[in-house]
């Protein structure tokens, strides 16, 4: 499969990018190098592409085992709880524990899906990690995509530390959030419908029904 950088999507076809990325570092006067965080990052971006070049894991008869390889590197890193109560705003403390517990596990099915769906069909852009910011147990590794026409995508990964792990917590492309988008969509349905349409929608989504609206923008690069 190959991938449409005319239907990039925010997040997860960035993730698509990065994964199948020949890793580069890019230095200018003022920015470091490297940091922990981005130690980090790029260490789970070169497990990805380890898996998606593996001849052991190529053809649809290894898809199972590649997918899942895939699905443990990406939780390994992303903080999907955190991404689920960022996403859903003042809402979350309107849910029950019960009710969070399924939210949490229903979004990383959702962002899952999309990323696995995706990752498969990279063809070799290029990453390039720009700088690391910190602030305390949070910080952002700034990196830029720079794809087969010389398109250009700045992408950012928000992360926070625990323990001695960075997790991504949100993902920001061309200046747009990925938490940002879904908490607006999730917020529109909860207030116009309900809770349960909106745990409906993203069911639905996961099970690849047609006519879901739910998903992130597309990307204005073409």
């Amino acid at each position: 499969m190959t991938a449409n950088y005319s239907d990039t999507r925010y997040g997860w076809k960035t993730l698509v990018l990065a994964a199948g990325a020949a890793i580069a570092i890019l230095w200018t006067p003022g920015q470091s190098l490297a940091g922990p965080a981005t130690d980090q990052i790029k260490g789970t971006v070169d497990q990805v592409i380890k898996i998606l070049t593996d001849p052991a894991l190529k053809g649809e008869q290894k898809t199972k085992e590649r997918r899942a390889k895939l699905r443990k590197t990406v939780l390994e890193r992303f903080d999907f709880a955190e991404m689920s109560k960022r996403s859903m705003g003042r809402y979350w403390n309107e849910r029950t524990p019960e009710e969070r517990t399924k939210f949490v596990g229903l979004f990383t099915d959702l962002l899952e899906r999309a990323y696995v769906d995706r990752v498969e069909g990279y063809t070799g852009e290029q990453v390039l990690y720009l700088e690391e910011t910190a602030d305390g147990n949070y910080s952002e590794v700034r990196t830029k995509i720079v794809t087969k026409r010389n398109q250009e995508i700045p992408i950012f990964y928000r992360v926070q530390k625990a323990d001695a792990k960075w997790e991504v917590y949100d993902i920001v492309v061309e200046g747009v959030s990925l938490v940002n988008n879904y908490r607006t969509q999730f917020s529109k349905i909860i207030r116009t419908s309900s809770y349960q349409d909106l745990v409906k929608k993203m069911q639905a989504k996961v099970e690849g029904e047609e006519g879901s609206e739910l998903g992130a923008p597309k990307s204005k690069v073409r």
